[in-house]
């Protein structure tokens, strides 16, 4: 029987961070613990539009800042920031009265996102979409974008089927096991008239860090190379004078 474990937590503390930061005692943690998946529900229902992947939630004592990470910025924010102000003042009453700070940022490449790269099959089964043909567009997409490698699995009854089934489509690579590799994990289930199907993403998208760092030492060795060059030549020359 194989064992589960989910990429993020497996990667908790060495490439990945915590999606909720606070520090509480024994009593409140509960408490603080139900309000924040209370506040994340809530934000992904009233946000269905905007394409939000994640949701990180920070406390200071009574106050809380919430960072929404969204495709669509413009959609958090409405017309003249009315949506914003609906959702601080909802979120406001939810958490009973605390200070609450909104701050969005967008998500340039969503379609490198691996729950955006989910929600987004799970869109198109609602719709009625052949399930293969919107796997297979989504694999597509995540490798012309620059993707490493991805892989997509979707289980349930697919295509109406009297029986549940599972299907799984991956093209390039997606080390699991790997805890240095940036692999982003998505999760969502598509509410359809056969009834519930679960699509998971895994993405494999390069480490920026690495490369950066790679590009700087290159750098270096080239200018080092030059600056010890020139001045050997000039000596030569001064001593055949």
């Amino acid at each position: 029987m194989g064992q589960k474990v989910n990429p993020i937590g497996f990667r908790m503390a060495v490439t990945k961070d915590w999606r909720s930061r606070w520090f509480a005692n024994k009593a409140d943690f509960g408490d603080l613990l139900h309000e924040d998946l209370m506040i994340r529900d809530f934000v992904k229902k009233q946000l269905m539009q905007a394409a939000v992947s994640r949701v990180q939630i920070e406390r200071f004592a009574n106050r809380v800042r919430i960072t929404v990470h969204s495709a669509r910025p413009g959609l958090v924010f409405g017309r003249k920031r009315s949506e914003y102000d609906s959702l601080k003042d909802r979120l406001y009453k939810l958490t009973n009265g605390k200070d609450i700070y909104i701050d969005v940022i967008e998500v340039k490449r969503p379609e490198l996102n691996a729950q955006l790269v989910a929600e987004n099959i799970a869109v198109q089964l609602k719709r009625r979409i052949g399930f293969r043909r919107a796997m297979k567009k989504a694999v597509q997409t995540a490798m012309d974008m620059g993707a490493l490698g991805i892989k997509v699995r979707c289980g349930g009854r697919l295509g109406g089927a009297e029986l549940a089934r599972s299907e799984e489509y991956k093209d390039g690579k997606t080390p699991l096991h790997t805890m240095r590799a940036n692999i982003d994990y998505g999760f969502t289930e598509a509410i359809t008239t056969a009834g519930k199907i679960g699509i998971k993403t895994w993405i494999c998208n390069r480490d920026i860090t690495e490369e950066d760092a790679d590009g700087t030492d290159a750098k270096k060795g080239k200018v080092s190379k030059g600056s010890e060059g020139k001045p050997r030549r000039k000596v030569a020359k001064k001593q055949q004078a």
